[in-house]
């Protein structure tokens, strides 16, 4: 049988979008994947539909209910702080191999990168809150910059699936510890400028430790 190209373009574009909409909460937690609803709303077949909603269950996005169908997974505070557990263990072992390799097109695209997060973390403490997506791309940028240096993809791709869980979070509990974060960042890049990876792994601890203290503190995941 032929490879139809087309339905591989629309299962991975229909995959894309559904797994965003679940990371920055459009799709709530627990909410319940009804089949009918999911095809007027994202114009893909039923089969394709299950194909996307069985790879999101692989990844921990979507829960599987036997014959009754697909679930948004749920949150929980408990799981969060496994979930930034993981993130701070790759992390800081890519910080270490990233500052080690870095050239100076690496450090070009660390301070790019900062330099928009900033420019949005500004935006975000002076009230606006119309973009907070966007602010979370751009965090979500500056630390795969930071690391994307380490030489593994292996390792990248694994980050990035780890990174995007505690997003989610993030983005349901709508976390933004304001002038703290930023200054957090700041050091981070000065960090790596100066390819001191031990200063910014000890950082990095003190930035999601900060986030998931907040995080309990608010008092919205369960």
């Amino acid at each position: 049988m032929a490879f139809d190209l087309q339905s591989g373009t629309l299962a991975d574009k229909t995959y894309d979008k559904v797994r965003g909409d679940i990371i920055f909460g459009r799709l709530a937690p627990g909410k319940r994947l009804r089949m009918d609803r999911l095809v007027q709303d994202y114009g893909a077949s039923v089969s394709t539909l299950r194909e996307v909603m069985n790879r999101l269950t692989s990844e921990g996005f979507v829960v599987a209910e036997g014959q009754r169908g697909f679930d948004v997974a749920p949150v929980s505070m408990a799981n969060f702080e496994e979930v930034a557990a993981l993130r701070l263990l790759l992390e800081t072992h890519a910080i270490r191999d990233s500052f080690a390799a870095g050239d100076v097109e690496w450090e070009g695209a660390v301070a790019a990168a900062h330099h928009k997060l900033e420019a949005m973390e500004r935006r975000m403490l002076a009230g606006e809150t119309q973009a907070t997506e966007t602010w979370k791309g751009y965090d979500r940028e500056f630390h795969q910059a930071l690391i994307g240096a380490c030489g593994s993809q292996t390792l990248l791709d694994l980050y990035g699936d780890v990174y995007d869980q505690y997003l989610r979070y993030q983005m349901v509990a709508v976390v933004f510890r304001g002038l703290a974060a930023a200054d957090e960042h700041k050091k981070l890049l000065d960090c790596a400028l100066r390819r001191d990876a031990a200063a910014a792994c000890a950082i990095l601890r003190e930035h999601i430790d900060g986030c998931i203290a907040h995080t309990r503190k608010l008092g919205v995941l369960p």
